[in-house]
């Protein structure tokens, strides 16, 4: 019943998210998974360490399939996120937890200056109301 409920409320979240909020819950379920993905490997747990690998590593190859690189900005977004990706790769071939972490410092860094986009985008139209 539990399980049922907070399925729907994920539901609920994604369906009615915009763009830009639809990218932080990506953000935020890569670095979900990354965690998922050291804490396992920390406790020998191969097969779920490379489980949720794998899903950090869909997900960073959304992001560079969705990005626009008509814009400037996309260029060293495209090169962080080849970064990342290297790092997942390397950390699951060689099962190191340092280029995961390595990984996990970048992806945070870039979903919260994500964040902090979203805060300043709100506020500017807040203003121009």
């Amino acid at each position: 019943m539990v399980n049922s409920q907070m399925n729907a409320y994920k539901n609920q979240q994604i369906m009615t998210a915009s763009p830009a909020q639809l990218t932080l819950l990506l953000y935020n379920g890569a670095l979900r998974f990354l965690n998922e993905s050291i804490m396992a490997l920390e406790q020998g747990n191969i097969q779920k360490a490379h489980n949720a690998n794998m899903r950090v590593q869909d997900i960073i190859r959304e992001f560079v399939r969705t990005l626009d690189m008509n814009y400037e900005i996309s260029k060293p977004w495209a090169q962080l996120y080849e970064y990342v990706e290297y790092c997942l790769i390397q950390g699951n071939i060689k099962k190191d937890v340092k280029q995961l972490q390595q990984a996990k410092q970048v992806l945070q860094e870039l979903r919260d200056a994500w964040e902090g986009a979203m805060k300043q985008t709100h506020v500017e139209r807040a203003v121009a109301k």
